[in-house]
């Protein structure tokens, strides 16, 4: 594929963007730290992220590191508003926008350059754009590849603008700790040290063989493509998911079989229904479940036939958490999460399934049409009444 000869890809990226919101939102909280979310911090001020607070950590933790930090409820409509706002900046700029998440997104502004000038230039007014008009910071990657644009973003934050000039891409990368490697986690990370390999330059000077041999075929191809900023995917207009998820932090407290079980089935309901809005079947089900000693675990199932069907995808889900349960027995569970992946278009998708659950497929769209004209919470399973539903996290369409 084509990468381009000039730096024109930008990473945009909000900043702590529910906390921003709620700093925008409320004047009493700007310059102070601010932790959305009690249970579960689902976001933190980058004066709060000074004290250690990071997403995902746990309320009481976030507290004991910073007592002084205002606690907010998180308002998902506010922040799915100002995505929308955002967006809406971001197509102004260019046509070509390729949406990561509801904070985030690649434009590509080749060829603009007689229109609304130099990339650095058309990074800087979006910025202010976006401050003008939506009130919110954002920092903004450039160079020539996704890749290193999002890294560069990263390495800006917060609040900022970095070039990555063609002939200075290699300077840049291999300094750099390997966790920037897009797709190094923890596991893969704590691979790489063990052998003493810290830096992404250190990664660079390894033969791909070798990787490969440490990380497995699909990872060690992948590391060492970006080790070398090799990047060559296009910036992608309406490319569609190729999965959905939800999870669920549940706190420290035991939680019965029967809460458990609720929850993925809170879980499945809302993603089912999200497949079956974009017309959308699922190949694969996992399961992903964290810990009271905050080791995971992920189990995966893969069906014989692409389905959006609820009964089909939840006795699949519940199936992989039965081969888990000893270990949520004698460890406890902090975190469950749902991922559909292997999406393909419908076509629809109640003639891909068996006959004797036709029936059920059928009653799956009933119900999301009363939904759909009466509100999420207007029907639901008798087993939900009167328990939490959770976080619905805004998203991008899928």
């Amino acid at each position: 594929m084509f990468v381009p000869i000039e730096a024109t890809i930008l990473h945009a990226d909000l900043d702590a963007f529910f906390a921003s919101v709620e700093q925008r939102d409320d004047p009493r909280l700007r310059g102070r730290p601010v932790i959305v979310g009690g249970g579960v911090v689902l976001a933190a001020s980058y004066e709060a992220k000074a004290f250690g607070i990071r997403t995902a950590m746990g309320g009481r933790r976030a507290r004991q590191l910073c007592p002084h930090a205002i606690v907010v409820s998180p308002r998902m409509s506010a922040y799915s508003e100002a995505s929308k706002a955002v967006f809406e900046v971001f197509e102004d700029t260019t046509p070509l926008v390729e949406g990561l998440s509801i904070d985030e997104a690649f434009l590509d502004v080749r060829g603009l350059q007689r229109l609304a000038g130099r990339p650095t230039e058309i990074a800087a007014r979006l910025r202010r754009n976006v401050l003008e008009k939506v009130g919110l910071p954002i920092t903004v990657g450039i160079a020539r590849t996704k890749f290193l644009a999002k890294v560069a973003s990263g390495v800006a934050k917060p609040n900022g603008l970095l070039l990555v000039p063609p002939d200075g891409e290699l300077a840049f990368l291999h300094p750099l700790p390997v966790e920037r490697l897009w797709g190094v986690g923890r596991i893969t990370a704590e691979k790489l040290h063990s052998r003493g390999i810290t830096t992404v330059g250190q990664v660079a000077r390894l033969e791909e063989p070798l990787l490969v041999a440490m990380l497995g075929r699909a990872s060690g191809r992948h590391v060492h493509a970006l080790a070398h900023n090799r990047d060559p995917r296009p910036v992608r207009v309406g490319r569609r998911r190729r999965s959905i998820g939800g999870q669920r932090a549940l706190g420290r407290r035991p939680r019965s079989h029967e809460d458990i079980d609720a929850i993925i089935l809170a879980l499945v309901d809302r993603l089912a229904r999200r497949l079956r809005a974009a017309r959308r079947v699922c190949r694969t089900v996992i399961l992903r479940l964290r810990f009271g000693d905050f080791s995971r675990a992920t189990r995966s199932h893969t069906l014989p036939q692409a389905t959006a069907h609820t009964g089909t995808i939840l006795d699949t889900a519940r199936g992989l958490l039965s081969v888990a349960g000893p270990m949520i027995e004698t460890q406890g569970l902090t975190l469950v999460g749902l991922s559909l992946t292997g999406l393909e278009d419908d076509a629809p998708f109640q003639l891909a399934l068996p006959f004797d659950t036709q029936h059920d497929s059928a009653l799956d769209l009933a119900l999301d049409r009363v939904r759909d004209r009466f509100g999420s919470t207007s029907v639901t399973r008798a087993v939900l009444l009167d328990r939490e539903p959770g976080i619905a996290m805004p998203l991008l369409p899928d």
